[in-house]
């Protein structure tokens, strides 16, 4: 099991989780995410259930959030925090709407990955670009 997946995992759960409402668009992206991306070319698919559930747990408790984006900081080398920023995006934009709170969450996750300004803002158009609809 490797630190690095489940963080990044439990980085899109996290966002998908931060209104209290995983939506059908949330879950569908985090499976293709998880499918077709680079990063998780080794990742047993199987675990992704699993994986969820044990982030869910963990924010449930007292100071989950803290908890788990401690996790999520020390689970990834810093070549993956900018991807882990991103795939969060991606998440957050998946049903169309960002929420207050999934903004809010996804300011404190990029702080707490420490991804500059400039390179957040790439990021961010490039998801926004992604996810554009007319």
């Amino acid at each position: 099991m490797s630190q690095h997946h489940t963080a990044l995992v439990h980085t899109m759960v996290l966002v998908s989780a931060a209104d209290r409402e995983m939506t059908d668009a949330e879950m569908t992206t985090i499976g293709e995410i998880v499918s077709h991306l680079p990063v998780f070319a080794d990742y047993d698919l199987e675990r992704l259930p699993k994986e969820a559930q044990a982030c869910a747990e963990l924010l449930s408790e007292d100071n989950g959030l803290e908890k788990v984006l401690s996790q999520i900081v020390a689970g990834l080398p810093e070549k993956l925090k900018e991807t882990a920023y991103a795939i969060a995006l991606d998440v957050a934009a998946a049903d169309g709407k960002a929420s207050q709170e999934e903004l809010r969450l996804l300011e404190m996750l990029r702080h707490r990955l420490a991804v500059g300004r400039l390179p957040a803002a790439a990021i961010e158009r490039g998801a926004r670009a992604r996810y554009t609809r007319l």
